[in-house]
């Protein structure tokens, strides 16, 4: 199986539950769900006239929409650079598109750690042990639903939060899908002042924890 990369690289996981963890990053190159607030906008176009050789992917410095094939093999051995590293994270782009179950048992049967982060709008295909980071988006332009399943996986939810609807939306969607036994974290989009008040405001209330993105802070990766 081919799997397009936008990108590798080795940082600090900067949120969430692993945050302050070195981690490899997998970038996958794809989404359709349209996210207004979204980072990686240069991730969502999967155009055949983008690919560019895996070479020219390992070495790009800025963002941008191009892409390689990389193979199995061809990702561990990358990922095995970084020899210290025992932590590997799947990100997109969304990440659920891809059949990702034998590149991340593999990984964990020589001693990774995996993790996906994912919007949960698609079924998951991946290894019993990855931790799965969800972030639901919800009624996006994209008009993505949902799948119980990859929600119901979840190790941890991670909710992007601008203003105080995105809280009630949260409240929401965790009492329609009974969720009570997850790590529930809050994230500020763009590290906005007012979103980041918004955030702890709502974890002090409710008892949930803030995402801060500690790699923005860092000015790293």
């Amino acid at each position: 199986m081919l799997y397009p990369i936008n990108e590798i690289f080795y940082t600090l996981q900067g949120e969430a539950t692993f945050a302050g963890l070195p981690s490899v990053f997998v970038r996958l190159q794809g989404c359709d769900v349209g996210c207004a607030f979204c980072d990686t906008k240069h991730t969502w176009k999967l155009e055949p006239e983008n690919v560019i050789s895996k070479e020219d992917v390992l070495a790009k410095l800025n963002d941008s929409e191009k892409y390689a094939n990389f193979t199995v093999d061809n990702l561990l051995q990358e990922i095995k650079k970084y020899k210290n590293c025992r932590h590997v994270v799947f990100t997109g782009g969304e990440p659920g598109t891809f059949n990702l179950s034998e590149i991340m048992n593999i990984l964990e049967n020589q001693g990774y750690v995996t993790q996906i982060e994912t919007s949960a709008t698609e079924e998951l295909k991946i290894s019993n042990n990855t931790w799965v980071t969800v972030s639901p988006k919800i009624n996006m332009p994209g008009h993505k639903t949902l799948k119980p399943t990859a929600i119901y996986r979840a190790n941890e939810i991670k909710m992007p939060i601008g203003r105080i609807e995105d809280v009630e939306k949260l409240k929401k969607f965790l009492f329609e899908y009974n969720i009570n036994d997850k790590l529930i974290w809050l994230q500020p989009i763009s590290c906005n002042k007012k979103a980041t008040q918004i955030c702890v405001d709502a974890a002090l209330q409710n008892n949930w924890r803030v995402s801060v993105q500690i790699h923005k802070f860092l000015e790293i990766r």
